[in-house]
């Protein structure tokens, strides 16, 4: 019997690598999906495990990834980019549409070729990355809310669509992580760490093998009975609603 396979977008670094070491390690082949560094990526999870050079937003390279697989167990739809955080009314809109494309539709994308050949096989779990962006208003994050929040609702969606024929499908709406993402906009003075910090109710970063961990879960056999849902791994951020500081 072969090893399940796992497929992860942009699993070359951060969550994404995170949550592909997660799965290497639990005896999967792991098949990292991202536009750069995804063979370099795969190389240190072991010679078992490839990496495909692929833009999410790129149908005919998307339906040649999961057709060339001989089979698919799960996949995590994780690629994603960043947005401008620019005052509302100096966004373009081909910088709304690419982010628009690249979280949501790839995330589809994914998720309805990968859904083919799992609803044929009468199994599968898919979690996509959702983001507290889609559960809060965050100002100036028109585009990535608005994804994430979209994310949301089609996981619940294609849950209900997809539970009859085996396949589950769930979302995680990971909090501030610490990755080098967020570290960046740290260094440009675009976010507060301090400041986001105290808005935790846990005080502090997430890190990405908490997030990976939830996905692990979510897609393990340990949550059979759980599909629709979008889990938060926030340390508490969504749950808070009083004035002043969380912690």
């Amino acid at each position: 019997m072969t090893s399940p396979v796992a497929l992860i977008t942009g699993g070359a670094v951060g969550i994404g690598h995170a949550t592909a070491c997660v799965f290497a390690q639990r005896g999967y082949r792991v098949v990292i999906a991202d536009l750069s560094g995804a063979q370099d990526a795969a190389h240190t999870l072991g010679s078992e495990h490839i990496g495909v050079s692929l833009d999410v937003t790129d149908e005919a390279a998307v339906r040649d990834l999961v057709s060339g697989l001989d089979r698919i167990d799960v996949l995590v739809n994780n690629a994603g980019i960043g947005d401008s955080h620019l005052p509302s009314v100096d966004q373009e809109i081909e910088d709304f549409r690419r982010v628009l494309d690249v979280h949501l539709s790839g995330a589809f994308l994914l998720a309805r070729e990968c859904g083919r050949a799992m609803t044929r096989s009468g199994q599968g779990a898919i979690v996509n990355l959702s983001s507290i962006a889609g559960v809060v208003g965050l100002p100036r994050r028109n585009a990535y809310g608005a994804a994430k929040a979209g994310i949301a609702m089609m996981t619940r969606s294609l849950a209900c669509e997809w539970a009859g024929s085996g396949v589950r499908v769930n979302a995680v709406a990971p909090g501030y992580a610490r990755t080098a993402l967020v570290e960046k906009l740290v260094d440009d003075g675009r976010i507060d760490l301090a400041a986001i910090q105290r808005r935790v109710p846990q005080g502090r970063l997430i890190n990405p093998d908490e997030i990976a961990e939830a996905i692990w879960f979510l897609a393990s056999p340990a949550a059979s009975a759980i599909t629709g849902v979008t889990l938060s791994v926030d340390g508490g951020w969504a749950a808070f609603g009083d004035f002043g500081d969380a912690s």
